[in-house]
């Protein structure tokens, strides 16, 4: 099941900026040889992210869930002067990857990559985060936004993407631990008088909200 058609997707993609020459690339390569290449944000999302992070001008990104690195480099393209971009990736080949192609961007010195458990690395990465892309595994979303939302100012933004799980939040019995997993996320940020926040339907849904 997906919540949006695929007409109205195709709709959508002709009428968005096409990808530049690197993210074709990434974009590209990642469709014909990785083994998951449905992870990937794609262009209508990854331009979606490129102009959320151009209207906020961040100085410091995060983004938990790297994969090869497509959306970092959109995420990237709002970075301020000054400003770093903190990734992070559990799984080396992926990281390994996306550095490839981060070091043939404008952004290669800006761009850091952590590998490894996201939430051991979250535990000793303290920054004054202005952005958040969060687009790991499932489960761990809630314990991911716990652990970030006491330590962020008010005002730093939160992307949160797959809240629709490929439609499975909208089906009357919700299985598997992933569909549960981002379901019971969903109603938590819903609770948070914390957050002001939008549910999107973007690609496989995207929640944006901020800190009060």
């Amino acid at each position: 099941m997906e919540p949006i058609s695929s007409i109205l997707n195709d709709y959508a993609l002709q009428h968005t900026s096409a990808d530049d020459p690197l993210l074709e690339k990434v974009r590209l390569y990642t469709e014909q040889n990785h083994a998951e290449p449905h992870m990937l944000s794609g262009t209508l999302q990854g331009h979606f992210l490129s102009m959320i992070s151009r209207m906020i001008r961040p100085k410091k990104v995060l983004e938990i869930g790297t994969f090869t690195g497509y959306s970092a480099l959109c995420l990237a393209k709002g970075l301020n002067y000054d400003g770093m971009l903190h990734t992070i990736e559990k799984r080396k080949e992926d990281a390994t990857l996306a550095r490839s192609f981060f070091d043939k961007s404008d952004f290669a010195n800006r761009i850091t990559i952590h590998v490894g458990n996201a939430m051991d690395i979250l535990e000793n990465l303290k920054e004054d985060w202005d952005l958040i892309f969060m687009d790991a595994d499932k489960t761990g979303y809630q314990g991911y936004y716990d652990l970030l939302i006491p330590r962020v100012k008010p005002g730093t933004w939160f992307l949160i993407d797959n809240v629709f799980f490929h439609g499975e939040v909208l089906k009357e019995e919700i299985k598997g631990k992933n569909a549960k997993a981002i379901h019971a996320f969903n109603e938590h940020i819903a609770k948070d008088e914390r957050v002001e926040k939008v549910m999107l339907t973007i690609r496989d849904g995207l929640t944006l909200m901020y800190k009060k």
